[in-house]
């Protein structure tokens, strides 16, 4: 397995254009902040969507699951920048990056919303799919869907937290 010397060793071609470069620096982060305005805003959306939708009736509840559906495709490539900007954001100074705690509890938090994403289009899915379960709030299914949207809430949150933190710390 390779070292964090050897790391930083591979690493420091980029580490040295990152570093010299503004422009590129600047774009890396820009990325990085728009993907996770992006992501989780639509995320975030969804997310109020979902709770007011489990209120409403089932005509609204239909709406919701499938404006859900829509939601998964951009957030999942808003994912996908954050994921590449913030490889690039740590192989800039992978020293850093790799000795702080924060780091492993950002890297934490986006798997526990991987996860949870996960959960949320399984349900999703299942509900679509069964008229019966769409129609009636008793199903096990909204309530996974509702505890599904309030962590979504709560780790997009502590996601950006984290990165702040993280981002202070180096």
């Amino acid at each position: 397995m390779m070292s964090l010397r050897q790391l930083e060793h591979a690493l420091a071609p980029w580490q040295s254009a990152y570093s010299n470069s503004k422009v590129l620096s600047t774009s890396v982060t820009a990325v990085h902040l728009i993907a996770l305005l992006f992501g989780g805003g639509l995320a975030i959306a969804a997310d109020r969507g979902t709770l007011r939708a489990l209120r409403a009736g089932s005509a609204e509840r239909a709406r919701q699951l499938t404006e859900l559906h829509l939601t998964h495709r951009p957030v999942l490539v808003a994912l996908a920048f954050l994921f590449v900007s913030g490889v690039l954001q740590a192989a800039a100074d992978v020293k850093t990056f790799a000795t702080a705690p924060a780091f492993y509890i950002k890297l934490g938090l986006v798997a526990l919303l991987v996860v949870n994403g996960a959960v949320l289009t399984l349900t999703e899915t299942a509900l679509g799919r069964d008229a019966a379960l769409a129609d009636s709030t008793r199903s096990p299914l909204w309530s996974r869907l509702r505890a599904s949207a309030y962590c979504s809430l709560a780790l997009w949150t502590a996601t950006l937290v984290a990165g702040v933190v993280l981002q202070n710390a180096t």
